[in-house]
């Protein structure tokens, strides 16, 4: 990578270190009920819901309460989409969404994937954009961090069967985490140019007539600046605009692409200090966060310099001058010309690193190898800092497998942060590490072998596998992103990426619950010296090689047909 390139790199992790150590207090004084302030606003509202804040819940019943929560915003925001053309704050007069794609984008927004299969300025109503999908945004990124944090309690208490209260875990992330963070940005977004109006779509006069006659384009408007904040804080990365943070109201300057691209890594980043603090041991939160941190960089520099190679079709006729100039800057192709090949390439790995989905470039026009990077990150299973909350509980799993591995080679019983891991948690982390996989795997082939699913590749050969494997990664794995390659909005693949979103994120959710049920009911034994450490340089290795290992060695050959593929046959032209 060039001088330029690492400074930029080296100035987003001081500044996420940075915000995110004092955030982190805040979070484990929020979630332990240690906010007086916010404790005596809690009351009334406690009152009001019938709920007893002191009454604590086993795994079970703390599952079941995400996922009647989550199919209640299911239905609503399904209903929103189809009732939009009679409700108010329509000024476009947007019809009805199909069936089927409201089906889609209701469990899209509901799982923290945010897939979009249609074009929001064109769609969606105001009152759709902001009490449908924003509110959804919201409290999806809520049920990743409850979900972290019971898992957390889980290593942290002994002896005990309860590891929380759903209700007032997600009323605790929300209201004085999301809510707040979301307000702040909101506001310096604002600031810098992203538009926040109900004004109605307008038109101006353009400088030149197009080719059609017209001489007027028709400006989309909308609350904007509202949805992007929680778009990014909570990894959601559902755009307002089709072109998503490409869109100069979604996105109008430097400032605020770099802003972003802190936002999403922020809480993602703050959880692994919660993780220390709440285990009793800050240097837990550190290991977890250093590996992190060295997949993240590595794959920062893969990509940036794939980037950067330019296309090798064109490099290898660079005996010609003219094509030596369009790669002298590298592969521009479906790259934002504001922000260059750096930023591009950051953002494409912060975003898929993060379970986020937002894009400022189309990572279907990246080279083969540097579009096999976001695609490798989202079939790690979203653990390189990840979504909100869902980012450590699957990098913790990983964790779990590693003490494990590590015990069969010594011959001792692995233990973490002084817990047994039994028969009961192997089977749990065996079933969250596998899930994704499956969806991802059997889906493709699914898409592959109907024509239903042939029709909406756009181009044959290996990049067209490409583009299904990554609408299926994407799904399955909860980030949202896409190819742009695939007519992903029709009524098979919104049904199949539906069913992946919400197997993918309960599939892995449920387990990780059980888990937590499991390890708060054990007693937590001393270290001895026969104790693998679980927070220096070696767990941190044995960590990251786990990841690489296990989280990708099921899509090799896929990866083989799909990406590598098509950089061979490029280099072989």
């Amino acid at each position: 990578m060039s001088t330029p390139a690492w400074l930029q790199l080296a100035a987003f992790l001081a500044l996420l270190l940075a915000l995110a150590w004092p955030l982190a207090r805040a979070i484990d004084a929020v979630m332990a009920g240690r906010f007086a302030l916010g404790r005596r606003i809690e009351a009334p509202l406690w009152r009001l819901a019938g709920v007893q804040p002191e009454r604590e819940s086993g795994w079970l019943r703390y599952a079941l309460g995400l996922l009647v929560f989550n199919g209640l915003g299911v239905l609503a925001v399904y209903a929103l989409q189809r009732l939009q053309h009679v409700l108010p704050l329509n000024p476009q007069g947007f019809g009805a969404v199909t069936p089927d794609s409201a089906f889609n984008t209701a469990i899209s927004f509901m799982s923290n994937t945010n897939w979009q299969g249609y074009g929001g300025e064109s769609t969606m109503s105001y009152l759709t954009q902001m009490l449908g999908l924003t509110v959804q945004n919201f409290l999806s990124a809520a049920t990743g961090i409850v979900v972290v944090i019971a898992l957390v309690r889980g290593f942290s208490r002994h002896s005990v069967k309860s590891i929380g209260n759903v209700w007032v875990d997600l009323t605790r992330a929300t209201l004085w985490v999301l809510l707040p963070l979301s307000l702040v940005l909101a506001v310096f977004f604002a600031g810098q140019g992203v538009i926040q109006n109900f004004s109605p779509y307008t038109p101006v006069h353009t400088l030149e007539v197009a080719a059609d006659g017209a001489a007027t384009q028709t400006l989309a408007m909308g609350p904007v600046a509202s949805q992007l904040a929680i778009k990014m804080v909570g990894t959601n990365g559902g755009g307002f605009f089709n072109a998503n943070s490409a869109h100069p109201f979604e996105n109008p300057t430097a400032v605020t692409n770099f802003v972003q691209m802190l936002a999403i890594f922020l809480i993602p980043a703050a959880l692994c200090f919660v993780f220390g603090r709440m285990v009793g041991d800050r240097r837990q939160g550190w290991a977890v966060l250093a590996a992190m941190t060295v997949l993240f960089v590595a794959f920062v520099v893969a990509a940036t310099t794939f980037e950067h190679q330019g296309n090798p079709v064109l490099a290898a006729l660079g005996a010609d001058q003219a094509t030596s100039a369009l790669q002298s800057g590298g592969n521009m192709e479906g790259k934002e010309v504001r922000f260059g090949i750096n930023a591009s390439s950051l953002f494409a790995v912060i975003t898929t690193a993060a379970s986020c989905g937002a894009v400022i470039a189309m990572h279907d026009s990246f080279t083969p190898l540097g579009g096999m990077v976001p695609l490798v990150l989202m079939q790690l299973g979203e653990v390189v800092f990840g979504g909100v909350g869902a980012g450590l509980y699957g990098m913790l799993v990983f964790a779990i497998m590693a003490v494990f591995i590590a015990g069969l080679m010594i011959g001792r019983t692995p233990a973490y942060l002084g817990k047994k891991i039994e028969a009961h948690e192997m089977r749990m982390v065996s079933i969250a590490i596998l899930v994704t996989p499956l969806l991802v795997l059997i889906g493709a082939a699914v898409a592959v072998m109907t024509e239903a699913g042939r029709a909406g590749i756009q181009d044959p050969g290996a990049h067209g596998l490409t583009e299904v494997l990554y609408a299926l990664s994407s799904a399955a794995n909860n980030n949202g992103s896409a190819f742009a390659g695939l007519s992903a909005n029709t009524p098979f693949y919104n049904v199949l990426l539906g069913l992946a979103m919400v197997f993918g994120r309960f599939g892995v959710i449920v387990p990780v619950l059980a888990m937590a049920g499991s390890l708060a009911a054990k007693q937590r034994a001393s270290a001895t010296d026969g104790t693998l450490p679980t927070h220096g340089p070696l767990f941190v290795a044995l960590l990251i090689g786990t990841v690489l290992l296990v989280g990708l060695l099921n899509y090799v050959p896929a990866l083989a047909l799909g990406p590598v593929a098509e950089h061979l046959m490029l280099w072989a032209r």
